[in-house]
């Protein structure tokens, strides 16, 4: 059965798919590798190898893709609309995204009915720079991206400065720049994703967007495409090779070949680096090239999650939670290790627990080809019910 016609943009949508697939292979990867809870991290260099820090490593290119479409798609989605009608969606969506990061997706991610644990995320982030840009709309696109320029290559110099308080002004910070934990009232806070930063990426995603209004050349699109993308690539491997400028972790030499590229393309992503964003955007910006014309079953996949993302996002991270516990059932092991708290975190509760990484990605197919019927079902839907406003927001 053919895809329902829609007069969103293909390519765009298949790079947002495809992102949002590789993403749950992340997920998958916190709730079954073998203890991703309790300091197996794909950085570590003590204990990681290539094969688990690249799983890793392809999944950066998710949050950076991601939030840089949102802004992109909100300047699509006002081509024929006021400023007003576009900035009112903005804030009201941002601020429907945060509590859904809140309220909805801690639950999902945590089962945790203490509520203890809030960790704030991609989803968290989107939505405050949606209200962001809610507002920048309003000025001239040629200043909202010099001051998206500005931010994504200036707010590395902003890494020396850290705090470890908390009261308003240290809370502040951290809501804006510095990623840390705080604990406050018994609860625990993670700033994963600091905003300050994801703000200049969804401002330039939003001018990126002039590529694709109506009547824009596809060769001059092609041209500036290519442009970017090898700048991006250039920049990277140049700043990162003498370790010049944009990232806080400096590569080194280590006594294998593996560990010294694992080392070079150990970037940070709490706040995103320019380095990050810069490995990530400039493959993303190729890819966008090559699939300008490129239907296949394949990209008819990724398409289907590509319309229906922020559904999928939900969804997903429900059903590999659900499926852990199944896991731990199957395995005779305490389906409760699952409900993650803060006693979870401190006692270490998840040391040993998890499967092999082979074990990972045989999950992460079964998720993905689980929910394509059900996201294909819902695109179907929110495609022939545009009249329904409240769709927009899901």
């Amino acid at each position: 059965m053919a895809l329902t016609k829609s007069t969103r943009i293909q390519s765009i949508d298949i790079l947002r798919g495809l992102v949002m697939v590789i993403m749950a292979l992340d997920h998958v990867r916190d709730y079954y590798h073998i203890n991703a809870f309790a300091g197996n991290f794909p950085e570590n260099m003590e204990t990681t190898n290539l094969f688990l820090f690249g799983t890793r490593f392809i999944t950066h290119y998710c949050a950076p893709v991601f939030v840089f479409l949102a802004g992109t798609s909100a300047y699509l989605y006002g081509q024929n609309k006021t400023k007003y009608q576009v900035s009112k969606f903005l804030i009201t969506r941002g601020l429907w995204l945060v509590f859904v990061e809140i309220a909805i997706n801690n639950t999902l991610w945590w089962f945790d009915p203490k509520f203890e644990f809030f960790n704030l995320q991609v989803i968290w982030a989107i939505g405050f720079c949606m209200i962001i840009l809610g507002l920048l709309i309003y000025v001239p696109k040629r200043i909202i991206l010099v001051l998206g320029l500005l931010i994504v290559f200036g707010h590395n110099l902003l890494d020396s400065m850290t705090t470890t308080g908390q009261n308003f002004i240290d809370l502040l910070w951290y809501f804006t720049h510095q990623s840390t934990m705080v604990i406050i009232s018994g609860k625990m806070i993670s700033f994963q994703y600091p905003i300050l930063p994801w703000i200049g990426v969804m401002s330039l995603g939003y001018v990126f967007g002039e590529f694709y209004k109506k009547g824009s050349s596809l060769e001059q699109r092609k041209k500036w495409l290519l442009r970017i993308g090898i700048i991006c690539l250039v920049l990277f491997f140049l700043l990162r090779g003498f370790n010049l400028y944009g990232d806080m972790l400096p590569w080194e030499t280590y006594e294998t070949t593996e560990k010294t590229i694992i080392s070079f393309f150990n970037v940070s992503k709490y706040p995103p680096s320019l380095l990050f964003l810069l490995i990530t955007l400039g493959p993303a910006f190729l890819f966008l090239i090559a699939i300008e014309k490129t239907q296949n079953k394949f990209t008819d996949f990724l398409l289907v999650f590509g319309r229906v993302p922020f559904f999928y996002y939900i969804l997903h991270v429900f059903i590999i939670h659900i499926g852990a516990i199944i896991g731990l059932l199957i395995t005779g092991k305490d389906w409760k290790l699952m409900i993650i708290d803060n006693t979870t975190f401190r006692n270490n509760e998840l040391l040993g627990y998890g499967y092999s990484l082979l074990t990972v990605y045989l999950v992460w197919i079964g998720v993905t080809l689980l929910l394509y019927p059900i996201c294909r079902r819902y695109m179907t839907y929110k495609a022939t019910n545009k009249d329904k406003w409240w769709l927009s927001y899901l």
